[in-house]
C-alpha cells in the first residue's frame, strides 16, 4: 500500500506544479490584475507556489516510497511529512467541494485514506505481538530441567557424572559402595554396625 501512496503523491506533485505554472502563464499573457496587484507579481507568485507545493508533495512521496522499500514504519521526518500531507488533503477536500465539485473531494479523501493507512499499518506491523517469547528464552528452562534431573539423581542415591564440567578430578565411578567421588575425593566412612549384645 505504501507503493500506491507514493505513486499517487508523485502524480499529485506533478499535477499541482503544472496547474500553478499554467495559471501563472495565463495571468501573465492576459495581463490580469486583482485588487491592484501587478500581473507579473501574480504570475511569478503562482509559479513559485506551484514549485514549492510540487517539491513538498515529492518529499511526501519519497517518504512513502522509503516506507515501502524498507518495509517498516517511517522515521521522525517521514512521519511528520506524511501527517502534514494528510492534514493538507483534509483541508483541500473541504475547500474543493464548493470550488471544484464532489469528484475532487472524493479524490482528496482517497489520498487521505491511503496516507493514514500507510501510517497505521506499518506502525502495527513494527510493534508486533505483545506476548511474544524473546529469542533464547527456552535455554533457561532447559537448564532448569537439567538441574532438576541432576538433583533427583542425587536424591535417589546415585552419583552424577560431572566430568564434563569439573575435569578429570571430578569423575564418579557410579558405584554406591566405593565411598569415593573421584580420584581426589575423601573416603566416606560408613557408621559401625550395631552389636548383638
Amino acid at each position: 500500500m505504501a507503493w500506491v501512496t507514493a505513486l499517487v503523491l508523485f502524480a499529485e506533485a506533478i499535477g499541482v506544479a503544472l496547474l500553478n505554472w499554467f495559471l501563472g502563464v495565463v495571468v501573465d499573457r492576459q495581463d490580469m490584475s486583482l485588487a491592484g496587484l501587478d500581473s507579473d507579481t501574480m504570475a511569478v507568485s503562482s509559479k513559485i507556489g506551484g514549485l514549492v507545493f510540487g517539491l513538498y508533495f515529492v518529499a511526501c512521496a519519497v517518504s512513502a516510497l522509503l516506507v515501502g522499500v524498507r518495509d517498516r514504519a517511517p522515521g521522525l521526518v517521514g512521519r511528520v511529512l506524511l501527517i502534514s500531507a494528510a492534514v493538507v488533503h483534509a483541508l483541500l477536500g473541504a475547500f474543493t467541494v464548493g470550488l471544484v465539485g464532489w469528484g475532487a473531494f472524493v479524490f482528496m479523501m482517497v489520498v487521505l485514506g491511503l496516507i493514514v493507512f500507510t501510517l497505521l499499518a506499518y506502525d502495527r506491523r513494527e510493534a508486533g505481538p505483545v506476548d511474544a517469547v524473546p529469542p533464547g528464552g527456552g535455554g533457561d528452562g532447559e537448564g532448569l530441567r537439567r538441574e532438576d534431573g541432576a538433583g533427583q539423581g542425587a536424591a535417589q542415591g546415585g552419583t552424577v557424572d560431572l566430568g564434563k564440567d569439573a575435569g578429570d578430578g571430578g569423575h564418579g565411578d557410579g558405584r554406591h559402595g566405593d565411598g569415593r567421588h573421584g580420584d581426589g575425593g575423601t573416603a566416606v566412612v560408613p557408621p559401625p554396625a550395631p552389636s548383638a549384645s
